[in-house]
């Protein structure tokens, strides 16, 4: 139980820093904000979007990691 534990936990974390590197820069400087940055932040289609995905996929992957961290220190020590 313990490996099977263990293997998703490595997973996981896998997981979380691909989804980190794989989402866009937050720096988007003074030009984008003056031209209508605003717009795509009100926009419709904002949770359709490849950020959003990531973003959800990094929340649950986090989720998940802590999760298995608390299995794994509840297994170590019973």
């Amino acid at each position: 139980m313990k490996t099977f534990v263990s293997v998703l936990h490595v997973i996981f974390s896998l997981l979380v820093i691909a989804s980190i590197f794989m989402q866009p820069s937050k720096v988007y400087g003074l030009s984008t904000t003056i031209s209508g940055g605003a717009e795509t932040f009100f926009g419709k289609n904002k949770s359709r979007t490849m950020e959003a995905k990531l973003q959800r996929l990094t929340v649950i992957s986090m989720v998940l990691f802590v999760i298995t961290s608390m299995v794994l220190v509840y297994l170590s020590n019973h």
